[in-house]
């Protein structure tokens, strides 16, 4: 990733932790979309994990939300690879 493009994913991901997204708007992330458009679209995850397969390159990225009162029931969980959604887990956690 060259400078520009790394300084644009870091605002990206200070403005999504200082505009409070729609927790409903979870359920609207699809394949495909890059982790940009969910930032913008849902904010910076409650946690993440990184698989890197035993070497130093990432292989799988987890972003994991937990519920909160506008989807008081649902922990949403998106894996990226090579920076796309190629994954949406909605589980309901009780």
């Amino acid at each position: 990733m060259n400078r520009l493009h790394l300084l644009g994913l870091w605002v990206l991901f200070v403005a999504s932790s200082v505009w409070a997204a729609d927790a409903g708007d979870r359920k609207f992330i699809r394949e495909g979309m890059t982790e940009s458009d969910v930032l913008l679209k849902i904010g910076k995850p409650d946690t993440e994990s990184v698989d890197s397969g035993g070497g130093a390159q990432v292989v799988a990225k987890r972003w994991i939300y937990m519920p909160t009162p506008g989807d008081s029931q649902t922990m949403t969980t998106i894996t990226f690879k090579g920076g796309k959604v190629t994954e949406v887990s909605r589980q309901v956690a009780r």
